[in-house]
Order: structure tokens, then sequence, then C-alpha cells
């Protein structure tokens, strides 16, 4: 199988798996929604179909673009198996930050994940990059959802006293 193929298949698994499993199971729906607001659901379910329509467009692309004879064959050592494992290994990642996020909270189980979704790159180059990325984005994320938008994110069981 091409790799293009390949990697829009996993695409639009990854974004139907979020979309159709873990948002409905993750972000409860309450029973009255006021009629001028959004349910809580609606940017995750959002993120997720245009991941997949996305993940679709490459799949697209893959069957509709010519290959040319010229073109140059990629040569960064990936293969099937290769992107096989990593989607694996993404796949894991992500069970553990929704197992980690009741004993640790959103903070701390985003923090892990980002840094190991980083690592899972290959990208070892930039670690100021990694560091503020890693550290620095959940941090953001989490001040602005709090104050900006009143958003409150899980507390885990071990953090709580910490007041993260």
């Amino acid at each position: 199988m091409p790799k293009p193929v390949l990697r829009g298949l996993i695409i639009v698994a990854f974004f139907a798996l979020t979309a159709f499993v873990l948002v409905p199971a993750f972000v409860p729906r309450p029973a009255f929604i006021p009629g001028f607001a959004p349910p809580p659901d609606m940017w995750p379910r959002t993120v997720s179909l245009a991941g997949i329509a996305l993940g679709a467009l490459v799949l697209l692309l893959a069957f509709t673009r010519p290959r040319a004879a010229e073109e140059p064959v990629e040569t960064d050592g990936s293969t099937p198996a290769r992107m096989t494992v990593r989607f694996a290994g993404l796949m894991l990642a992500f069970v553990l930050f929704l197992v980690a996020i009741p004993l640790l909270g959103f903070l701390l189980s985003t923090v892990l994940l980002t840094l190991c979704i980083v690592l899972m790159t290959g990208e070892r180059g930039h670690a100021v990059w990694i560091a503020l990325l890693a550290f620095g984005g959940p941090i953001l994320l989490q001040i602005f959802f709090h104050s900006a938008l009143g958003t409150q994110f899980p507390k885990g069981v071990l953090t709580k006293p910490f007041g993260f």
C-alpha cells in the first residue's frame, strides 16, 4: 500500500475514533442547552470532523495525483510497518492520556501527552522548542480556557492537593 494512502487511512481512522467514540463517551451533554449556547461537544466534534475531511482529502489526492517517473522516492526510512507501529504507539499514548487524566488532571496529562507525541515524531534537535511546546502549550491552553471562557478542566486525584 503506498505511503500517502496509508497516511490518509490512519488520519481518517484516528479522527473517526475521536469523533464517534471518544467525544460521545467523554464529553457530557446536558439535558437542557439554551438556544443561544452551543453544546459542549461542538468544538471537539468540529475538529474531529475537520480531521476526517482532511484525511479524506489526503486519500483523494493519493489516488488522483499521478506519480511522475522522475519524481524522487522518499528515503526517510518510513515503511508501512514502521508507520503502523507509530500509529499503535500514538493510540497507546492517547489511551494512557485518558487513564492519566483522573489521576494527574488535565494539565500534567496534557504535558506528558504533548511531550510523548513530539518525541514520537523523532525530533530531538530543538530541546528548547520541545520544552516550550510540551510545557508552555498546555499551560497557556488551560489559562486561556479558564480565564477567557470559564471552562474548568478535570483535576486529578494525585494533583488536587497542589491546586492543579
